[in-house]
Parts: structure tokens; sequence; C-alpha cells
């Protein structure tokens, strides 16, 4: 069973940049994709960023697009998403996800591990 843990959020300012990483456990997290998604309040669960097996074709959603970075750490495990640019419109509780496959996919149904998820909170 994998177990899935991001760190890394927390409060900054619009402007600031702001990484967060996503550390696995029972689980070779390089052998297959995984995902960035956000959910802000009274909002659905929207997609970020995704990366494939041992890096293959990074895809983002439009909200990421020339501002984020999706990337992954095999020797460590893990998968990171670094945040430029920030916007109070980026304030949200972001989660990690893994499929059980190579490809990257966008949509949420096609994770089947999430971790808890940690909270970004941007201050205009």
């Amino acid at each position: 069973q994998v177990h899935l843990v991001e760190s890394g959020g927390g409060l900054v300012q619009a402007g600031d940049s702001l990484t967060l990483s996503c550390a696995a456990s029972g689980w070779i997290f390089s052998n297959y994709a995984a995902g960035w998604f956000r959910q802000a309040p009274g909002k659905e669960r929207e997609f970020v960023a995704a990366i494939g097996r041992s890096g293959y074709g990074p895809n983002y959603g439009d909200p990421a697009k020339g501002r984020f970075t999706i990337s992954r750490d095999s020797a460590k495990n893990t998968v990171s998403l670094q945040m430029n640019s920030l916007t109070p419109e980026d304030t949200a509780v972001y989660y990690c996800a893994v499929t059980n496959g190579a490809l990257p996919p966008r949509s949420s149904s096609s994770y089947v591990s999430w971790g808890q998820g940690t909270q970004v909170t941007v201050s205009s």
C-alpha cells in the first residue's frame, strides 16, 4: 500500500515562490506517473501538473502553465512542484497523487492513491 506525504505548503505573499514535495513509501515512485491537484474552498478539485514514469512527458493545467514546474527525484522517491509568481488565486489545498501506469493523466479518476494535502495560502 503506497503512502504519500506532501510538505512545503505555507503562507506566502503574492509574487513569491514555493516548492511542494511529495514523498512516497511502499511504492517505487519513479515507476509510475504522479500528479498534483488542488482544491480551493467551494470549488472542485483541479488538475495542476503531472509527470510520467522516469520524468516522461510532464504536462500542466492552465493555471500552472508558465509558472509551475513538476519534477521527480528517483533517488529520493519524491515528486516536487516548484511554484513561481504565486497569486491569491493559487490559494488551495494541494494534493499529490500516483497512478498505476506510466503516462501522466490529467483526470483525477486515473489516480489510485492520494496524499492528505498541504495548504498553500497566498496573500495579496
